[in-house]
């Protein structure tokens, strides 16, 4: 801890500034210095909470939040250190910046709060029995019904889902999970399509199913159907198009 923290230069000037009048600009001045002396310990507090998830401008943001209301409700007559006093303040911001902004579903404050009494319970219940609570335990520790546990439990598995671009392996270049979800098919949109076309095919005159199937199902040219057929390809040309425009037509008046 910095020296200057402790030589009760913050507790003086917290005196002045409450002597103050609402409209004197030494406030502001003396807001400012506190806030300059105390920034090395915001930022020491912001640094615990490093590597949770969250960008550390926005952690030290927070803790620079709780340090400023610090100085806003510090009460020079209680006598209190002001140091011990501005660092839970400042911890205190930096806990409700993770329970607050880092729900990625958010989650009524209700259930925020209990997923952290939740967090609690089972901790101390582990350490006690060596092993984990059941949900009718954590009930009777909480003093809440047993369906709001279980509503708890879920809420609690959406303040950190598992990206999709999580490796499943530590290894460099392995497959994330989002590797290992299956794609939508597009064959799957056919499927309805094409048992829908087929009662309708079968009531097309012979000629016009039998060019249909050459030409879609077995990826024969106008030219070589016409060949087949014996019909000119201006003939196979005209038959496609009007047995197409009728499928069409009937597709859309069953649907």
């Amino acid at each position: 801890m910095d020296h200057e923290l402790d030589d009760g230069r913050a507790e003086k000037l917290l005196e002045e500034l409450s002597a103050l009048e609402p409209q004197d600009r030494r406030r502001e001045e003396i807001r400012a210095e506190l806030v300059v002396m105390h920034a090395s310990l915001a930022r020491y507090i912001a640094g615990r909470y490093a590597r949770r998830g969250e960008p550390q401008e926005d952690v030290e943001q927070a803790a620079m939040l709780g340090l400023v209301k610090a100085i806003n409700r510090y009460d020079p007559e209680v006598g209190q250190r002001f140091v011990a006093y501005a660092a839970p303040t400042m911890t205190g911001e930096v806990k409700r910046h993770f329970r607050d902004r880092t729900w990625t579903v958010r989650m009524p404050r209700r259930l925020q709060e209990l997923r952290l009494a939740l967090y609690a319970a089972r901790q101390e219940f582990t350490r006690e029995h060596d092993r984990a609570p059941t949900v009718l335990e954590i009930a009777g520790i909480m003093g809440i019904p047993e369906e709001e546990v279980v509503e708890v439990i879920g809420a609690t598995d959406a303040y950190r889902p598992v990206s999709l671009d999580s490796p499943v392996a530590d290894e460099d270049g392995s497959e994330t999970l989002g590797d290992l979800i299956g794609d939508e098919d597009p064959e799957l949109e056919l499927v309805i399509d094409r048992n829908a076309l087929r009662p309708l095919l079968e009531k097309l005159p012979d000629r016009e199913r039998t060019i249909l199937i050459h030409r879609f199902f077995g990826n024969k040219t106008q030219t070589e159907i016409a060949e087949l057929m014996d019909i000119s390809q201006m003939h196979v040309s005209r038959l496609i198009t009007r047995s197409l425009a009728s499928l069409r037509r009937k597709l859309l008046e069953d649907r």
